[in-house]
């Protein structure tokens, strides 16, 4: 009897997830358990899992293509079973259908039908008619030689459209340099458009305030090296600053919160977000219950979680529950203060700069001290400007007195 895959629930906040990629073909046999797609949903890909043991009949959702939470993906059966009319892959999202491809006739400027059927996906049909591409000049990379969008931006990147065919050349001059194509696209999709739309959102709904600061790291530095002349595992600076960021927020409840359904929630635990840069873009990882963790036990946590980021193997209850969100650029030792975006629905979020040995005046004197940029961001809806500079104040004071937030 055949089993239907469809599109698992992969979160609380998951509503659609893409098809990033199919790992079995139709007519492939598949063992219940066996990893058969790719699902990318907001900043992850997910695998799913073969739901029997039988023979891929059919594949019904297209890689690219955007489906609801329940929407028909493919078909599992026995070999030579047949397959009933298989019900939209999404009510909201047609199903591809077979293109009878058109070329541009170079005399008359018209189309004539070639007879010729092409299987593709919406989103590549879509793209192609924008831009008067002929289908039978493409080969498609997707199942079973579907064209997908990549195959069309690669050939429309080539400079092979119908209408650059069409058109008769110069003699044998080359094209002015302001017509020829001196780039190379790349869909604007998946992660990273996941992360600008998040940026997108943030930016659009949260009046945003920040607040720029530098302040004396000496006496952090100082105990990071006494900790790490022991510890088994390293300390860093996001590490230390983490810790320090969870225990002011404990002592300041009312930067702990969040704006959601308009309803601000007022959390009684204290879970802080790590940015981390992958190649495809930036995903926050959550250390939760960060401010009654031992610096050691953050360490490991930050460590374990950004290998996994990178290797795209967080799972997506990883990044979920954030109440405030560090971020920490510093080490490109290029950037003193910047504004980082809140990441929703939270309401602050703390950017962390380079540090520079600086002249500073200390007792009448000059000295040099080595002195960290900090950028306080924070949604003003739900926070004010002279708590948001209470907060701040506080942790100032932490990071020149690190071990108030060890007790």
């Amino acid at each position: 009897m055949a089993v239907e895959i469809t599109m698992p629930k992969m979160g609380l906040s998951m509503v659609t997830g893409t098809i990033a990629k199919w790992l079995k073909n139709e007519g492939d046999a598949v063992t219940k358990g066996d990893i058969i797609l790719e699902v990318m949903t907001d900043k992850l890909t997910n695998t799913i899992d073969a739901p029997a043991d039988g023979v891929l009949l059919r594949i019904v959702a297209q890689e690219e293509e955007e489906l609801p939470i329940g929407a028909l993906l493919g078909i599992i059966g026995m070999e030579g079973e047949a397959v009933q009319g298989a019900k939209a892959a999404s009510k909201a999202v047609p199903a591809a259908e077979p293109v009878i491809s058109k070329t541009k006739q170079a005399d008359s400027g018209s189309h004539e039908v070639t007879g010729k059927r092409v299987k593709a996906s919406p989103l590549a049909r879509k793209l192609a008619k924008e831009n008067n591409v002929d289908f039978t000049h493409i080969t498609g990379t997707g199942p079973s030689g579907r064209i997908i969008r990549n195959d069309v931006l690669a050939y429309i990147a080539q400079g092979s459209s119908s209408q650059q065919a069409s058109t008769p050349k110069s003699s044998g001059s080359p094209a002015p340099i302001e017509e020829q194509e001196n780039f190379t696209l790349t869909p604007y999709a998946g992660m990273r458009k996941a992360v600008g739309d998040n940026m997108s959102h943030s930016w659009s709904v949260a009046p945003k305030v920040n607040y720029h600061v530098s302040t004396d790291l000496s006496a952090l530095l100082a105990l990071r090296k006494t900790i790490n002349e022991e510890a088994e595992v390293k300390i860093t600076i996001t590490d230390m600053l983490v810790k320090i960021v969870a225990v002011a927020l404990r002592m300041s409840p009312h930067i702990n919160i969040a704006l959601v359904d308009k309803n601000i929630r007022n959390y009684k635990e204290v879970h802080v977000g790590v940015a981390v840069a992958i190649s495809q873009g930036l995903v926050v990882p959550v250390v939760k219950h960060a401010d009654i963790k031992t610096i050691s036990q953050i360490s490991r946590e930050i460590k374990d979680l950004s290998l996994r980021a990178r290797d795209n193997q967080l799972g997506s209850h990883e990044m979920r529950g954030g109440t405030f969100t560090v971020t920490n650029i510093g080490a490109y030792q290029s950037v003193d203060w910047f504004t980082p975006i809140i990441n929703q629905p939270e309401a602050a979020i703390l950017g962390v700069g380079r540090t520079v040995d600086t002249p500073v005046v200390e007792n009448g004197e000059i000295v040099i001290k080595p002195m960290i940029g900090l950028s306080l961001s924070f949604d003003h809806r739900v926070i004010d400007g002279a708590p948001a500079a209470e907060f701040l104040g506080l942790l100032l004071k932490l990071i020149k007195k690190p071990y108030q937030a060890l007790i």
